[in-house]
């Protein structure tokens, strides 16, 4: 992928597609001389079938090569090995198609017979031209790399503003359900007080207005009690949607943190409806962990999160299977902090949790609690 200030980047694709077929027509026209019908059509269709070389890159390299091999040319091939290179994953295919252009290029045409010396020449000629076809193979594989290097880094740096996302909203719940506790426990209890001592100076007061006075006051403390009431439940609501969890996930969120993900996930199964909240929530950050790591190690892989409880009821859990990545990762260096809290979390519970590679290539993630997730 090329920067995105680079001046080619803004290039469209036709325009270089023409000019690569223009460029290829030009170097077979040099070449022209001595060619006949046969040579003339083959080098024709070697130049028409650059025009689709991005969306049929072998078939086209294919039908360059016999180009290479009656004429003495070199740029059709290229490009078309070029983009063959960029495009695919498969090196032996590579190292293939360059010892078959090396070969076409080496072998003189029209077929005879070749002395000695003549094929002592067309020897050193196969290994100078296969050692040529090493620069447009190796280049393609260069763009493709720096390709996907480019599109890695995008997914780790969307993966990191989520999670800083999710931390900053976990932050403000916190900080929101701190501040409700703080206004329910010191500040209704000192309004409360007020509106207390308030009626008591209303029903001992000897003239009016003393008692006009405390009445008023005690009137303003109730109000102030209803409006700090509704302001501590607005909190512990952690702002409604502004932010995507709750300070206290359970189950019922884990449609949503399923769906929202970013990854191609499927929620399946069903937990018994007395699980207790802490089971729920270390079930909830069990998902929410394997998801996290499967948008950052699996990319282009889907998921799947089963909810499950033993036939004879004495445990439960949830399992989180995902599929091999589609893409390839870099080698990134992990803490692997995430997978030692759930372990914790689940030994609090008296239960367990594992994780490991599949037979398949993917990963899976496995919650166990005893019992039916009763308070702990």
């Amino acid at each position: 992928m090329t920067a995105p200030g680079a001046w080619w980047a803004r290039i469209p694709a036709p325009a270089v597609d023409a000019l690569v077929v223009a460029v290829a027509v030009v170097d077979i026209l040099l070449n022209l001389d001595g060619a006949g019908p046969v040579e003339r059509s083959m080098g024709a269709l070697a130049c028409a079938a650059l025009a689709v070389r991005r969306r049929f890159p072998f078939p086209v390299f294919l039908l360059a090569l016999p180009s290479s091999l009656v004429l003495d040319i070199v740029f059709a091939p290229f490009a078309a090995l070029f983009t063959l290179a960029e495009r695919s994953r498969d090196r032996r295919l590579l190292v293939g198609c360059a010892l078959l252009f090396a070969v076409a290029s080496a072998t003189p045409w029209p077929l005879a017979e070749l002395s000695s010396h003549e094929r002592t020449w067309t020897l050193v000629y196969f290994f100078y031209t296969l050692a040529t076809a090493a620069a447009p193979v190796l280049l393609g594989q260069l763009v493709q790399a720096r390709r996907d290097l480019a599109r890695r880094l995008a997914e780790i740096e969307e993966a990191r503003e989520h999670e800083r996302l999710l931390h900053s909203q976990a932050v403000l719940a916190r900080e929101r359900a701190q501040l409700a506790r703080e206004m329910h426990d010191v500040v209704s209890h000192q309004v409360s007080l007020i509106a207390v001592q308030a009626g008591a100076l209303q029903v001992a007061a000897a003239d009016a207005g003393s008692r006009d006075a405390a009445r008023t006051i005690r009137s303003l403390s109730v109000d102030t009690l209803d409006e700090l009431r509704h302001m501590v439940t607005l909190l512990r609501a952690s702002g409604g949607r502004a932010t995507e969890l709750t300070p206290q996930p359970t189950l019922a969120d884990l449609h949503r943190l399923v769906t929202s993900s970013g990854i191609e996930a499927e929620l399946t199964g069903a937990l018994p409806p007395d699980v207790g909240t802490t089971a729920q929530r270390t079930v909830y950050r069990t998902v929410q962990e394997a998801l996290t790591n499967v948008r950052k190690h699996a990319p282009g892989a889907s998921a799947t999160v089963r909810l499950w409880r033993t036939p004879d009821r004495t445990a439960f859990g949830v399992t989180i299977t995902n599929t091999p990545p589609t893409r390839p990762s870099l080698p990134l260096p992990g803490s692997h902090q995430g997978l030692i809290g759930l372990a914790e979390r689940a030994d609090l519970l008296g239960g367990t949790f594992t994780s490991g590679p599949t037979a398949g290539g993917g990963y899976e993630a496995r919650l166990r609690i005893p019992g039916v997730g009763s308070e702990g």
